[in-house]
């Protein structure tokens, strides 16, 4: 009974989050997620994609952060909390609103090649049955769907928008310090997935998991393979950005081009 009562008076209601995973969507972030809730010192709240800091019903007024705190329980000192919502890094108001919210706070964000994040978008529109467009009528049509849509309506099919990674890094990086952000490639943590776990935690301040089992997450069966076609003309539209992307990052995005 003294024991019990001993542990539960340590532990604390969260404050301010400690982390955000904050993108790409289709990069990774699911499996991410999984191994990051699967540490004993991180706790990830009560579901994967809390929508916050992307919700502006909840910025027309001063944000209530106690709805934000409501997913997560309270937590032992030694424990870090954050939340994982692939859009903050695409949605334009995010930074700035994650930034008041604690401008100490540290920023997972993984990319992923932009022409295949495109098509994988895509796919998983089309598993679900919302998209009734193929994908090349989808990306010649994405401009004019998104510019007459609501926000959270245009983000489901800005297969393309969502892929300037160039741009958004920019606004991140208007808020946060490079000390502040771990950028991971997508296909890096797919290739060497134990040795950028172990990077991930360790930025994050916490010893790395001892047992990884590796499964891929929020998989979907394909359509079809995206052709030669509608890859070199992805490959154009990208090519820019992707320079930009390396010069921001220092990265070798060769294996992102044609």
């Amino acid at each position: 009974m003294y024991i019990s009562l001993m542990f539960r008076t340590k532990r604390r209601k969260i404050e301010r989050l400690d982390f955000i995973l904050a993108g790409a969507q289709k990069s990774g972030s699911t499996a991410l997620h999984y191994f990051l809730s699967r540490h004993p010192d991180i706790c990830m709240g009560d579901q994967q994609e809390i929508h916050f800091f992307d919700n502006d019903a909840m910025f027309v007024a001063e944000p209530n952060y106690v709805e934000l705190h409501k997913h997560y329980p309270p937590i032992a000192p030694s424990t870090i909390a954050g939340d994982c919502t692939p859009s903050y890094v695409y949605h334009e108001p995010a930074m700035q609103r994650i930034w008041n919210y604690n401008p100490k706070i540290k920023l997972l964000i993984l990319l992923r090649n932009p022409v295949e994040r495109a098509f994988a978008h895509w796919n998983m529109q089309r598993y679900r049955g919302i998209e009734p467009l193929d994908f090349f009528d989808a990306i010649r049509e994405e401009e004019t769907r998104i510019a007459g849509a609501p926000p959270l309506e245009a983000r489901r099919f800005a297969y393309l928008e969502r892929g300037f990674y160039g741009r958004q890094l920019e606004r991140v990086f208007k808020f946060f310090t490079r000390e502040q952000m771990k950028v991971v490639k997508f296909e890096d943590f797919r290739a060497k997935q134990r040795q950028t776990l172990a990077s991930i935690f360790s930025f994050l301040g916490c010893k790395p998991l001892r047992s990884l089992r590796n499964k891929d997450r929020n998989v979907v069966p394909y359509e079809r393979a995206i052709n030669w076609e509608e890859r070199v003309f992805l490959y154009h539209l990208f090519g820019e950005d992707i320079s930009k992307v390396e010069q921001l990052l220092g990265w070798d995005c060769s294996d992102w081009k044609l």
